[in-house]
């Protein structure tokens, strides 16, 4: 039986909202009891998935955001506490995958626009998240890493770079602001049943293969398993929990 928390009364964050890891986290969230924003790029989908939540009964609110623009992050943010009146939590899940490509072939475009992304996204909200937080004086964030971020593979140089460089953010600003009441920590999620890991597995289904191969547990990780890994992180059970990179991958980095 998985835990339960109560967030009623508190405000939850979550980009890449509209599929996926951060749908699940968003759902998560509304369902322990909080107002929950979901942004995404795709503004239709945000909206929608936040009408789901609201037609459940829920506090949900949809935004259209590309985290990799400032001005967006912080309007983001704003329209959060504006709608709200707080932010408490937030979940940084946004992140896209590029092809593999040799390190010496690697396009400089993707290595551009994957820790456009990837890093600087999360530079951004995270940014505009402690602001508000540090008015408040409280407040939990989850960067989304990766197994990537632990660990190297071939083919992968830049995507593996923006996720460690994620957790080098989320370590040197969850030391700087412990002693402010505000918690950073990361999730690196292993292989995930998601939208993004279909379409690699149908394109990429060698190197995947290899990857599976080295996946203890045997099967791919679920969507829930990481809202699960994200709320904990963020919950009161949690609170002596600072600067960490928890993998969540179905022991893929244990060896």
């Amino acid at each position: 039986m998985n835990p339960t928390y109560d967030f009623t009364g508190q405000v939850a964050l979550v980009t890449g909202a509209a599929s996926g890891m951060g749908l699940a986290t968003a759902r998560a969230f509304a369902h322990a009891g909080a107002a929950v924003v979901l942004a995404d790029l795709d503004r239709r989908a945000a909206e929608a998935a936040a009408e789901s939540l609201t037609g459940d009964g829920h506090q949900a609110l949809g935004v259209g955001c590309d985290v990799a623009d400032e001005d967006q992050a912080a309007a983001m943010v704003e329209r959060a506490v504006q709608t709200f009146g707080r932010l408490d939590m937030a979940f940084n899940n946004a992140g896209i995958q590029v092809p593999p490509a040799d390190a010496a072939e690697e396009r400089a475009e993707d290595f551009d626009r994957v820790n456009a992304v990837n890093l600087r996204g999360i530079w951004t909200c995270q940014k505009h998240e402690l602001r508000q937080m540090r008015a408040q004086g409280s407040g939990a964030i989850v960067n989304c890493s990766s197994l990537g971020g632990l660990v190297g593979l071939p083919e992968r140089a830049a995507y593996h770079a923006s996720k460690h460089g994620v957790i080098g953010l989320t370590r040197s600003a969850a030391v700087e602001y412990a002693a402010r009441g505000i918690r950073i920590n990361a999730v690196c999620p292993g292989t995930i049943d998601t939208p993004m890991v279909a379409g690699m597995l149908e394109g990429q289904a060698e190197a995947m293969a290899e990857i599976m191969k080295q996946q203890p547990i045997g099967r791919l990780g679920t969507a829930d398993e990481i809202a699960n890994a994200v709320l904990w992180l963020c919950s009161p059970a949690a609170t002596f929990v600072i600067g960490v990179a928890l993998p969540v991958d179905g022991g893929f980095t244990a060896h």
